[in-house]
């Protein structure tokens, strides 16, 4: 066998060719006991990442024309307080920040109930460390979702 079929090109990358070479990974969300498809499945990047747009957007406009009276760059700040204060009140009591609301996912755990105040808290932290959010596994959850024990799913 060709060693290079073994550890994949840099193009393929290494699943591409566990993949071909029969390895089953299943699909996203399998491991966790959720629908393929559908409502309960994993949410998708994209929308995950408008949710994200539109949250921060209304933390930027909140935090411009209410706390930091025009100042542009106090406004920056400022939205990361506002973005950690959405994050816990609505995703600790109705599991969705208005943005997730809006793209139709829900934060919830992996057991499919609501994620208790704790793992609510860490989980926005984290969040707000962008570092966790972009570390992904195979089921597209983010490290800061993973460490919480939670899961991202379509409503």
């Amino acid at each position: 066998m060709d060693n290079r079929q073994a550890i994949g090109s840099w193009l393929s990358g290494p699943r591409a060719a566990a993949e071909e070479m029969g390895a089953d990974f299943g699909y996203r969300g399998e491991r966790l006991g959720l629908p393929q498809e559908g409502p309960g499945s994993v949410a998708p990047l994209g929308r995950r990442f408008g949710a994200l747009f539109i949250d921060w957007a209304a933390c930027m406009l909140i935090a411009y024309g209410l706390i930091a009276r025009g100042d542009q760059q106090a406004a920056g700040n400022w939205a990361l307080g506002v973005f950690l204060v959405l994050s816990l009140l609505t995703v600790g009591t109705v599991g969705s920040t208005p943005g997730k609301r809006i793209m139709g996912l829900r934060v919830v755990a992996e057991d499919g109930g609501r994620l208790g105040t704790v793992r609510v808290v860490l989980r926005t932290v984290l969040l707000l460390l962008v570092i966790p959010a972009i570390v992904w596994d195979r089921d597209s959850r983010g490290l800061h979702d993973r460490l919480a024990r939670a899961v991202q799913v379509r409503v």
